[in-house]
């Protein structure tokens, strides 16, 4: 394998070596983080790297330990009131990176700035679990002193939910939730992010940002532990093709992949067997969307044969190759508690009888469309596969179609697209992390799918305190959006997968979030 592996890697070493010794000082830790983020505001971001870098800068009222279990951050202890709506949190007297008091109030003031009707935030759904927080942010309440969250003093936040919500101290984690500078964004406008501007509360502080070449970290001394934080420079690397971020790892240039995409597949079962492949099952899903306000996509028989003609196992067998298993549901399994619908299995027959009661017997008339995914070999791989899939099986004329992350993520976004590979991310080990996006307009549905019963199901599971009952109600909810509706169609559940010497890298463990934070990690040696 070494021989094989070394041709790979002479030729990218030579232009990205330029890259890594520009830096005057050698990091203490250097790793691929797959695409370029797309910002650094926490209030923005969706994507997993740019949320792996805006965690280490910023830290919320609970943060999570290196196996994924929630613990208190900027708060140091909590009570919940015996009907489980109210929480009231005692803040840590701590620091901003410029020195500034963390207080309760930038917490409320966070909050509000989300939820504000006129900043756009995909993620400020997770804050409507808070009293009167989404009749703000739709303009039905105008007066921000209505919804539920104030701060009784500097070091108190009372936060007061429309139901019992058992996830919250996670969402409390979550990167929509964490705390901002407000005075640097009064003063800087959207440059606050930018290296000298950003303050930031978390084990980390930014000290540089070079577009397509690298993120500087460097501890934060006035982190409220910052003793523990033993890694003092880290940097990020945005990498997102395979083959150049494989080999600069490789190489010794990177001490660590964390992304299943950065992998090339077709060394995969070589890389397998090597002591640095670290593998484990976490709480995400890969799966097509299809654009239900675009014909002949808006006919859920549609969408239903082209999910039942989708040979998944084929999949994971030819091109994956990680261990993944096939996906049914959009819920993983193994949340506790919870068991989710089969879903649609390949069924070509029943696929075939689909289209043409939709009026596309043997494809005939069905007009030609395109797969739209972001730009890896991976993602290159699976649309194709499926392309050649649709057309074998169905008679139908696809094209494919491939964007940059931040492109792609806007075309999402337009819903300029027909079909459109997506991915999902457990942001806390509960099904509502998952189902609760289909919920008509939330900013992660991206699908255009629209259905009063789902809506009601998912909302009547949060107000119930059985938890039986609840996830019964969810299971309801998810058979109809996965195997009714179908506006997405789930392809197989991801292996995490990790590229790194354990025997020199400390604090890293599996967890079913995939959450791995910067500040937990060391060096061995």
């Amino acid at each position: 394998m070494r021989a094989r592996l070394f041709i790979l890697t002479s030729f990218c070493l030579l232009v990205l070596f330029s890259a890594c010794t520009r830096l005057v000082e050698k990091a203490d830790f250097t790793f691929i983080n797959g695409v370029e983020p797309e910002s650094l505001d926490p209030a923005i971001v969706t994507g997993q790297p740019d949320g792996r870098i805006c965690l280490a800068l910023f830290e919320g009222l609970t943060s999570r330990n290196a196996a994924g279990a929630i613990q208190p951050g900027m708060a140091e202890r909590w009570e919940i009131s015996p009907d489980g709506k109210t929480y009231t949190f005692h803040l840590r007297d701590t620091k901003w990176s410029n020195g500034d008091p963390v207080t309760a109030h930038d917490f409320e003031k966070s909050w509000e700035r989300v939820l504000n009707p006129n900043f756009v935030s995909k993620y400020a759904e997770q804050l409507y679990y808070i009293d009167r927080g989404e009749e703000y942010k739709l303009g039905k309440v105008t007066d921000f002193k209505q919804v539920g969250v104030r701060a009784l003093d500097d070091r108190t936040l009372e936060v007061r939910l429309k139901n019992p919500t058992p996830f919250f101290l996670d969402l409390c984690s979550f990167t929509t939730l964490l705390p901002v500078h407000l005075p640097s964004i009064a003063k800087w406008g959207d440059d606050w992010i930018k290296p000298g501007k950003l303050v930031s509360n978390g084990a980390y502080q930014l000290e540089d940002w070079r577009i397509d070449n690298f993120i500087r970290l460097k501890a934060n001394p006035h982190y409220w532990r910052a003793d523990t934080v033993r890694l003092k420079i880290i940097d990020a690397l945005p990498i997102s093709n395979a083959s150049t971020a494989f080999n600069l790892f490789y190489a010794g240039k990177a001490d660590m992949i964390i992304d299943k995409s950065l992998i090339p597949t077709l060394l995969l079962s070589e890389i397998r067997q090597q002591p640095y492949f670290q593998a484990n099952p976490f709480l995400a899903t890969y799966f097509y969307r299809f654009n239900t306000t675009r014909k002949p996509f808006n006919d859920p028989r549609v969408r239903q044969a082209l999910a039942l003609a989708i040979d998944k196992d084929r999949i994971v067998t030819r091109i994956t190759k990680a261990g993944e298993q096939p996906a049914g549901s959009f819920t993983p399994p193994g949340i506790p508690g919870y068991t989710p619908p089969a879903g649609l299995e390949l069924n070509l027959a029943k696929a075939r009888e689909l289209l043409a009661q939709a009026g596309f017997p043997n494809g005939k008339g069905f007009p030609k469309f395109e797969i739209l995914y972001n730009n890896s070999e991976l993602n290159k791989q699976i649309a194709t596969e499926i392309q050649s899939m649709w057309h074998d099986q169905l008679g139908l004329q696809v094209g494919l179609r491939t964007q940059e992350w931040k492109v792609y993520l806007n075309t999402l976004d337009s819903l300029d697209y027909d079909v459109a590979r997506s991915s999902w991310v457990g942001d806390y080990n509960d099904p509502n992390t998952f189902l609760d996006c289909y919920i008509t307009g939330r900013g992660n549905n991206r699908t255009g799918y629209s259905n009063p019963e789902y809506d009601r199901l998912v909302a009547e599971a949060n107000t119930l305190r059985d938890p039986a009952a609840r996830m019964d109600k969810l299971k309801q909810a998810e058979t109809i959006l996965i195997e009714r509706d179908a506006p997405i169609a789930p392809l197989y559940y991801y292996i995490g997968i990790a590229l790194f010497d354990p025997a020199k890298i400390g604090g890293f463990e599996p967890n079913v979030v995939d959450e791995h934070p910067l500040r937990e990690l060391y060096r061995r040696n």
